[in-house]
């Protein structure tokens, strides 16, 4: 009962995170049919292409020693020479075969789930597996009797099939007695790849509602609750609360830079009371004054005070002080659209405190 109402309580989709961190786990929808199909599709390759090569090396490797038996050199040396060759050669008709199986197998799964190897179970020991308890319930789970069930109505309909391709034969059986041993083989390959095709058409489609199923019972699975999405929005994004608290120090660091910047300025524009904009100017090192502290209202007050305790000129100019807060940017040259005006104020301090101009 409190599983069905967690997993009532998932009416969110699984994010992209949530479903790349299951992937990295090994947790991926898989049909364990494609197996079975892929399998098949080589077994019937290896009937119709593979098997007829790996019989005639085989057959070539063996014939002299059926049809020639005394042209063998029995020298111990040579011996051992051609019995290498025999087992070389017998040996790489045999892996053929078994290695295409071993690529269906992997195949398998790459089409299903892409290239993807984990270690995260390798080496993790869960003690809930010793445990027979946990182990019978597993057993007797809706999960496995789904498996079942599915199991059971994939024999039934390749039984089906199955009877359905031998039901000709079994009145013309007699006629193997009369064919020669290599029309039997060829008529059993024929008849062996018909079924194995007609079991893989079959397997296909079993298979592919298989894949849909477990892609939607993952996906159900893999569902979450509105809380799980608020906690791993905070991991990706930050908790909203921490970034504006660091963001609020931040402000006010840069906020302490440039008050530390108003005693070194040459006047401070101002509104007089809202707006407050401390310019500087180095004739020598600046192309133009820069603003090194600007500001409204309470900012702004401060700086004016600053600037009176430290002997900095306070110029009111309401629309030039509106016009550099709106355009300027702190420890930039003022825009050029100002120079004029900024230059006789600059002009004006400079032969109040009796400071040399560019060119004078």
């Amino acid at each position: 009962m409190a599983e069905d109402q967690d997993q009532d309580s998932k009416t969110e989709d699984a994010s992209s995170k949530r479903l790349a961190d299951a992937r990295e786990k090994g947790q991926v929808p898989k049909s364990q049919e494609f197996n079975h199909i892929f399998v098949l599709g080589a077994s019937l390759v290896l009937i119709l292409l593979i098997l007829p090569w790996s019989f005639s090396k085989i057959n070539v490797s063996i014939r002299p020693f059926i049809e020639q038996p005394h042209a063998i050199d029995m020298d111990e040396g040579s011996l051992g020479l051609v019995l290498l060759d025999l087992m070389m050669s017998v040996g790489m008709a045999m892996v053929v075969p078994l290695v295409a199986l071993l690529i269906a197998g992997i195949l398998a799964s790459v089409v299903q789930v892409g290239w993807l190897v984990t270690t995260e179970n390798l080496f993790k020991f869960d003690l809930n597996r010793l445990n027979p308890i946990a182990a019978l319930g597993q057993k007797f789970s809706m999960k496995n009797l789904v498996e079942f069930l599915k199991a059971l109505a994939k024999l039934v309909i390749v039984a089906i099939v199955l009877f359905v391709m031998l039901r000709p034969l079994w009145n013309s059986v007699d006629h193997f007695i009369a064919m020669a041993m290599i029309d039997i083989v060829r008529e059993t390959q024929v008849l062996a790849a018909k079924i194995i095709f007609a079991v893989l058409l079959v397997l296909l489609v079993l298979g592919g509602a298989d894949y849909l199923f477990q892609r939607y019972t993952f996906m159900q699975q893999m569902r979450m609750t509105k809380q799980e999405v608020k906690e791993e929005f905070k991991q990706a994004e930050g908790d909203p609360l921490i970034k504006g608290k660091i963001r609020q120090l931040r402000m006010e660091r840069a906020r302490n830079r440039m008050m530390g910047n108003v005693p070194t300025a040459d006047v401070v524009v101002t509104n007089p009371t809202h707006y407050a904009v401390a310019l500087k100017y180095d004739p020598e090192t600046m192309g133009a004054p820069t603003v090194v502290a600007m500001g409204v209202d309470h900012l702004a007050m401060r700086i004016r005070e600053l600037a009176e305790a430290n002997g900095v000129p306070l110029i009111a100019n309401p629309a030039l002080a509106r016009a550099l807060y709106a355009t300027a940017e702190v420890n930039q040259e003022i825009p050029a659209d100002h120079y004029k005006a900024v230059a006789q104020i600059i002009s004006y301090v400079f032969k109040m405190k009796r400071k040399p101009l560019p060119g004078s």
